[in-house]
């Protein structure tokens, strides 16, 4: 029974702890510190995959959204106020709110050739990711990283992250389904993330 006192203190400290370190990284990414978004996006990713899942209910929705939430956070990590809302708060908000804009919108834009619709509303005029990457110190690692794609994966993330294509445009430059073409986007990001959190 003792045991469970001391058990009881770490729960409450450990929030802080991380928030503490979750909003450091934030504020490494708004400075486009690569290895703090790698570090970020696995530290906080199950998290927000469990928020997209249980209110997309559905895995293959739940990773595409997560992934544009996750550009999206880099791409606003200089947006973020610490003295508003603790970074996970934050992180949540914005799977949330993409989430609802998904299931906002008819089911088969979501699946269907209307896609984009649902997939660039996270777009905006701010260079992409990618480009912002290899204006970076670190772009050697990121082209290496870049050339361990599969052939397919590279050019389809280069046509849409480096020259602004939609995944529709993206499918038709290569003459490929459009399914396929996401599948190639998101397997090889999934690649790429990993790779660069090690590089």
């Amino acid at each position: 029974m003792s045991n469970s006192r001391p058990d009881a203190l770490p729960p409450s400290r450990a929030p802080d702890a991380l928030a503490v370190r979750l909003a450091g990284l934030v504020a490494q990414c708004a400075l486009k510190n690569q290895r703090a978004f790698a570090d970020l996006y696995r530290l906080t990713s199950a998290k927000l995959y469990g928020v997209a899942l249980r209110i997309l209910r559905r895995q293959d929705w739940a990773e595409e959204v997560l992934q544009e939430c996750y550009v999206n956070i880099w791409n606003h990590a200089g947006d973020y106020a610490v003295q508003k809302s603790a970074p996970l708060t934050w992180m949540t908000s914005i799977v949330r709110n993409r989430c609802l804009d998904w299931l906002r919108r008819p089911r088969h834009e979501a699946t269907g050739e209307e896609y984009e619709i649902a997939a660039e509303a996270w777009r905006d005029e701010n260079p992409g990711p990618m480009e912002q990457l290899m204006a970076a110190s670190e772009a050697a690692a990121l082209a290496r990283c870049l050339e361990q794609l599969e052939a397919k994966q590279r050019q389809s993330i280069m046509l849409a992250f480096f020259h602004g294509l939609s995944h529709s445009e993206v499918a038709g430059h290569m003459k490929q389904p459009l399914g396929t073409v996401k599948t190639w986007v998101r397997r090889g990001l999934e690649r790429l993330k990993g790779c660069l959190s090690t590089a």
